[in-house]
């Protein structure tokens, strides 16, 4: 059995309202089984690449936007978002969270990841 992740993750279906604060949306499904594809982070940061704070010019091929970045938190692949991306696009943390609902994710209420 694979051991409890800390802090707890949360289903993402069960959150009503976006975190105030910095938060991971983990590849791990409810039911405990590891998000597919591998590289699902990468990709969805990918997608957020475009949402920068105001001033920091066009992202290069391999940047993504500060306010969601892929790594990885206690094994499992997460991406970092904090929510003053719906400071620049009010949608792009309702598209955030939706990915993470409609695909069954957890979410982590913590910051920490490498």
């Amino acid at each position: 059995m694979a051991p409890a992740l800390t802090p707890p993750l949360i289903p993402a279906r069960s959150i009503a309202k976006p975190p105030d604060a910095v938060f991971l949306i983990v590849g791990v499904t409810s039911s405990g089984k590891a998000f597919r594809p591998s590289d699902w982070s990468e990709r969805l940061a990918g997608v957020m690449a475009c949402f920068r704070p105001p001033g920091s010019g066009a992202p290069t091929p391999l940047q993504c936007s500060p306010y969601a970045v892929p790594g990885r938190h206690q094994e499992q692949t997460c991406v970092r978002v904090d929510p003053v991306i719906a400071t620049v696009e009010p949608l792009a943390l309702t598209f955030l969270l939706n990915f993470a609902r409609d695909n069954d994710l957890q979410l982590a209420l913590t910051s920490e990841f490498t």
